[in-house]
């Protein structure tokens, strides 16, 4: 029987699931404890997962073989059958709630007080308390010596999954499109203490305040904030970061496969951290735990260690400094204080568990489940369609007729956000109608698209629709554009590598566009055939080939 109370806790409970997996003798059923005020998001992940469900009153009337919890919370006690609890977290480093500490002390962590893991009668309320490190077993044996009689150190299914799914790393970034960038993963608990909560704006800042080009923001939030919230009400919410372009994975397997995708992650008290630390991931506290978090707990041991990100100063350069003088190992050490056995803890739990089935296990070892490829978090995110773009433009710009061999752009784009910069790019066929109003540079995907009768015929259209565009341009291949400056011919573009390590077809075209499109603004004069213009953006560096275009080659 495995014994839900929260979407969380059956989330663990399926990590360590392949502990029992590939056995038929076994018969696997889910309950749903009561008394939980996220029950209905528990009951929902329940009606997804579709396996055998019994009723709780029905659950309590009959005994199993093996029951399987990852919260201590209800009345387990009445369940018949030996009880394994697994933890629900990392670390054990928040503060019991008071509202259900039922007298423990002040300091009590949170899923290691004796209020919860004894009977009504005194005894312990598991057969076996699976913990992650040797030092929670010491902190359990001070809250409850009884209790910690039946605990025994297994290690962390969750971080193995984690672990196991390293190989996997450029599959998830390439299923996320965020290859050539960094990502920096937001982790935001749940609570008035939480990131979110303290810090609500930081999100958003990131995803506005980075280079699109060189950067990706995500939010990952504890489950309970999607089980209060509900899909509506979180996409109403973050209806800025949304729009701005922010990640936001479910709290079921996509935050994890995110996690392993991630360069660094900026975080709350919330123990995801440390899951990132395991990984030697930078880590960088946007604020402390508040009342909740424990001190000398290994999360608060990564907060004081973690670089502080200050709000009130710029975001890019404190997370460069922080990437530069970040040290994997470091953060490691702090995370070994929070899990052991890496690696083995589905095989340590599967031998533990057949003891108390009291059955020889399979001859093929458990092993951790890797995770699914991410894909549907990109899927959700709304395309970017509009950027706010500063150009700083370089070189002489030659007159008349005559080519610049020294100009150079250096293009940072911005998801808009009410911050302008030098000119506005929109797509043209798919950005809402007041940024094509305002755009300077309004660009189509010519292949995505349905295409008028010739680029030539729409360049004109738009610039004669639209009085505030200065440059309309179409996307025509993977590095060839047909742009349109007002009053003024059609140029053809393409563009080529510059002997660095990226390619010619890596760069965005859009980015490109947007640089020649800052250099054109610059030169009134005609463009000469075959002017070079060398644009970098987000790290990539291309030279952009810019010629007139006869009649004949613009259909």
């Amino acid at each position: 029987m495995f014994v839900v109370r929260t979407a969380t806790t059956l989330h663990r409970l399926l990590d360590a699931a392949p502990a029992l997996a590939g056995d038929r003798r076994i018969e696997p059923f889910v309950t749903l404890v009561p008394g939980s005020r996220f029950c209905a998001e528990a009951l929902a992940a329940l009606e997804g997962l579709r396996a055998r469900q019994l009723p709780w009153e029905e659950a309590t009337g009959r005994p199993f073989s093996l029951i399987l919890a990852a919260s201590a919370r209800g009345e387990l006690h009445r369940l018949q059958g030996p009880l394994t609890l697994l933890p629900h977290g990392a670390g054990f480093s928040k503060r019991m709630p008071a509202t259900v500490g039922r007298g423990a002390a002040l300091d009590a962590p949170n899923g290691l007080h004796a209020g919860e893991l004894l009977r009504p009668d005194g005894g312990p309320l598991a057969q076996l308390h699976a913990l992650a490190h040797p030092g929670q077993l010491d902190r359990l044996a001070a809250q409850s010596p009884r209790a910690a009689a039946q605990a025994a150190v297994v290690g962390d299914p969750t971080l193995d999954r984690l672990l196991e799914s390293l190989p996997r790393r450029e599959r998830y970034r390439h299923a996320l499109r965020v290859a050539g960038r960094r990502l920096v993963a937001v982790l935001s608990t749940w609570g008035p203490e939480s990131l979110l909560e303290r810090r609500p704006e930081l999100p958003l800042r990131l995803a506005t305040e980075l280079p699109y080009d060189s950067y990706r923001t995500a939010l990952v939030l504890h489950p309970n904030v999607h089980a209060r919230k509900q899909q509506f009400g979180l996409s109403q919410d973050l209806t800025p970061e949304r729009k701005a372009g922010v990640l936001l994975p479910r709290p079921y397997e996509e935050w994890a496969a995110l996690l392993v995708a991630a360069d660094c992650v900026v975080t709350d008290h919330g123990s995801t951290a440390l899951y990132a630390a395991a990984l030697g991931l930078p880590v960088l506290g946007a604020c402390d735990g508040g009342e909740e978090l424990l001190p000398g707990t290994p999360m608060a041991r990564l907060l004081d260690s973690a670089p502080r990100l200050d709000i009130r100063q710029p975001l890019r350069q404190q997370l460069e400094r922080a990437l530069a003088g970040h040290s994997g190992e470091t953060v490691r050490e702090i995370a070994a204080e929070a899990f052991t056995r890496e690696g083995r803890a589905v095989e340590e739990l599967q031998r533990r568990l057949y003891a108390l089935l009291e059955l020889s296990p399979p001859r093929v070892p458990a092993e951790p489940e890797p995770l699914p490829v991410p894909d549907a978090v990109a899927r959700r995110s709304p395309a970017l369609c509009a950027f706010a773009v500063d150009c700083e433009v370089a070189g002489e710009v030659a007159g008349d007729g005559e080519q610049s061999d020294g100009a150079a752009v250096r293009v940072i784009r911005r998801p808009v956000s009410g911050e302008p910069g030098d000119h506005l790019a929109a797509e043209e066929d798919w950005a809402g109608l007041r940024h094509v109003q305002s755009a300077g540079l309004l660009y189509r995907h010519w292949e995505r698209s349905t295409a008028p009768a010739s680029v030539r015929q729409w360049s004109a259209d738009v610039l004669a629709a639209y009085p505030a565009c200065r440059t309309a341009a179409a996307v025509v291949g993977g590095n060839r554009c047909v742009l349109r400056v007002r009053d003024g011919g059609l140029l053809g573009v393409h563009w080529e590598g510059d002997g660095g390590a990226h390619t010619a077809a890596a760069a965005d075209p859009v980015a490109v566009l947007c640089g020649v499109h800052a250099w054109l603004v610059k030169r009134p004069a005609a463009v000469p055939a075959g002017q070079r213009v060398r644009c970098e953006v987000g790290g990539q560096r291309v030279v952009a080939v810019v010629r007139p275009l006869p009649v004949a080659e613009t259909a």
